[in-house]
């Protein structure tokens, strides 16, 4: 907030202008002063919260003057009212209190006792008196009380200092005085902050963890002393929760609310806000959602560094050490979160991911998870990474976690894409053996059961290219929106590669492709790779004008890999499918001056050549058995 406007309010006589002029002319003016002072601008000063510029306006309480009044609390940020002895202070409740309410102004009001140098006994500054209490309880938009002099200078800096602080630090939204507790936003709120100060997930802010918050938030380190005088003071509410093993979050919670209760909320705020809390305790948009734009044909990543933060992320939370991720695991890592992502629930996680024996989600499953995210929505994973508590010394903050690839304009053109994660479509006739593909994909066990897809399905898992390189690969099947993805141009550009499927026992299953391919002829212009699937079962004729290798030979392609879900061998489908995305012109109809490859006709060789082997031996024990 750039500019805090403060309103002057209160019965004639009691000294608003007085309090003004004292503030300005830093001394009290015995002069006549004119009855309604002009607005007065105050520049930032040393010691002046969050470095705002103050805007005083004074006002008039007369009948005639009240339209000008009106226009001016509904201008303002927080409103001074003034009372200056009885008759004024009883008209705070009867009058005052409920004008603001029926003006409909919803701002912090600083209740001032003017003129306390003519009362008997003196008082100090911020000292709220008993007369002030029963009107604080009745209205909950009173901020604060204090006593002035503007005859004597006494607390006439302060009591504009606590008009701004009632603007930039507001107790409101902290702290519900008629309960004496912590509203729920800011318990949420300073639950998060203390979850992510937990560096080591043990439950207690330990002396260390407690010295970092402290840097953090206030740039300035913690004394021993100090730090034992927190915890006495946390102990006199909560005895179980400061101990040496450290503070606990019901302590955590406990010494912000005697924050509040001592007016010393601002505290409370500069923690908020070095976590990028707003003055409604949400977080930041900016910080949630900061710029990143993907080009188009281009695609987003995790860095490096985006990667190593996932990695810690799944080690710390791993208390067990079983390699997975189980259910109360999960809940306490996504606990600063709002929950697991939207689009983790409609692609069925942990599902669609690697998972251990136990169904719990392993590393590499967690890691392909994010990497499947930020490729297609990056910006869920720069909120989730804000939500965690990613934090890089970069001025980009959570976007260093992520990088651009590479745009890919000309997918026929020679050469390696430079992506590490890539998107194919498996498409093909119901019950082609799609979803098979996509379990054996997921090291899941074969399943005689058939499932037809109705909604879309993904599976996502790391793919160990020729070389040794690493790349993630997005396996989705369309289901019944096979049709209205495939006429989708921004999801044809965003698929790598096309994996044509059909049951090779099945002899109407490849007039599926050939039937798509004339429907949709933009397929043309993706890389793709043809797939007969159940080459485990008895190859049949297909019922259409060219059987698949004479059609993929018509279009100058590579011929039908064979495979099965069932074979072990059917992880080199895989790599082939992830090198063809990697160098996406050898998926396409080759040149006439460039021979055909047919080097892979049949995945299902290594299978066959084994049984043949083993015929062999038996074939000879026999032989030696009847000799």
């Amino acid at each position: 907030m750039a500019t805090v406007r403060i309103c002057v309010c209160g019965d004639e006589g009691v000294g608003k202008s007085s309090i003004i002029t004292s503030l300005v002319k830093d001394v009290f003016v015995t002069a006549k002063i004119q009855p309604v002072l002009p607005q007065v601008t105050l520049p930032p000063t040393l010691g002046t919260p969050d470095n705002v510029t103050t805007t005083i306006v004074d006002t008039s309480a007369l009948v005639h003057e009240r339209h000008t009044l009106r226009k001016e609390l509904r201008k303002s940020n927080v409103i001074l009212l003034v009372y200056s002895d009885h008759y004024s202070y009883e008209r705070v409740a009867l009058f005052w209190m409920p004008y603001f309410r029926t003006v409909g102004v919803n701002v912090p009001v600083v209740l001032c006792a003017n003129k306390s140098d003519l009362q008997s006994s003196g008082t100090t500054s911020q000292v709220v008196s008993d007369e002030m209490v029963p009107v604080m309880n009745e209205f909950k938009e009173i901020d604060s009380c204090i006593r002035t002099s503007a005859k004597e200078h006494h607390n006439i800096n302060e009591v504009f200092f606590l008009c701004q602080k009632a603007v930039t630090h507001p107790i409101a939204p902290l702290y519900d005085a008629k309960e004496a507790a912590l509203k729920p936003a800011a318990v949420s709120a300073l639950q998060r902050v203390f979850h992510l100060c937990d560096k080591d997930k043990d439950g207690y802010l330990n002396d260390t963890e407690i010295h970092d918050f402290q840097m953090k938030c206030f740039e300035k380190p913690l004394g021993d002393d100090d730090l034992r005088n927190i915890k006495q003071s946390i102990q006199r509410f909560a005895p179980q929760s400061a101990s040496d093993e450290g503070i606990d979050e019901k302590g955590f919670l406990v010494l912000n609310k005697i924050f509040a209760e001592k007016g010393r909320h601002e505290t409370i705020w500069i923690i908020l806000r070095k976590f990028h809390y707003t003055d409604s305790l949400s977080l930041k948009d900016t910080f949630l959602r900061p710029k990143f734009d993907v080009p188009q044909y281009s695609s987003a990543e995790l860095s490096p560094t985006g990667y190593r933060f996932f990695v810690d992320l799944f080690l710390l939370f791993d208390k067990d050490n079983d390699g997975g991720l189980n259910n109360s695991e999960l809940k306490a890592l996504f606990n600063p979160t709002p929950g697991i992502p939207p689009s983790w629930v409609d692609s069925a996680f942990p599902s669609c991911t690697v998972r251990n024996e136990a169904g719990y989600i392993t590393l590499q499953g967690w890691l392909a998870q994010w990497s499947m995210t930020t490729f297609e929505e990056p910006k869920t994973t720069l909120e989730y990474l804000a939500y965690l508590g990613f934090e890089s010394t970069d001025r980009g903050g959570t976007t260093a976690a992520l990088k651009v690839t590479k745009a890919r304009k000309r997918r026929n053109k020679p050469g390696r894409v430079e992506r590490n994660v890539f998107k194919c479509y498996v498409i093909g006739a119901g019950g082609s053996g799609k979803s098979s593909l996509l379990s054996a994909f997921l090291n899941r066990p074969f399943s005689q059961t058939y499932h037809p897809t109705i909604k879309p399905r993904t599976a996502v898992n790391s793919v160990e290219l020729k070389g040794g390189k690493q790349c993630y690969l997005i396996l989705e099947e369309l289901g019944e929106l096979e049709p209205a993805i495939l006429e989708n141009q921004a999801k044809l550009d965003a698929c790598d590669l096309l994996c044509y499927t059909y049951d090779s026992s099945e002899p109407d299953s490849f007039a599926h492709i050939v039937e798509l391919r004339k429907k949709f002829p933009q397929l043309d212009f993706l890389p793709a790779v043809y797939t007969a699937l159940k080459a485990d079962q008895d190859k049949t004729m297909q019922r259409c004008e060219q059987q698949p290798d004479e059609y993929t030979s018509a279009l100058n392609m590579a011929a039908p890999l064979h495979v099965s879900a069932t074979w072990g061998s059917i992880s080199e489908l895989f790599v082939h499918l992830a090198e063809s995305a990697t160098h996406p012109s050898t998926a396409f109809p080759k040149l006439d001056d460039e021979p055909v490859d047919r080097t892979n006709l049949y995945l299902a060789l290594a299978a066959i050549v084994s049984v043949a082997a083993v015929s062999i031996v038996i074939l000879k024990r026999n032989l030696s058995a009847a000799a």
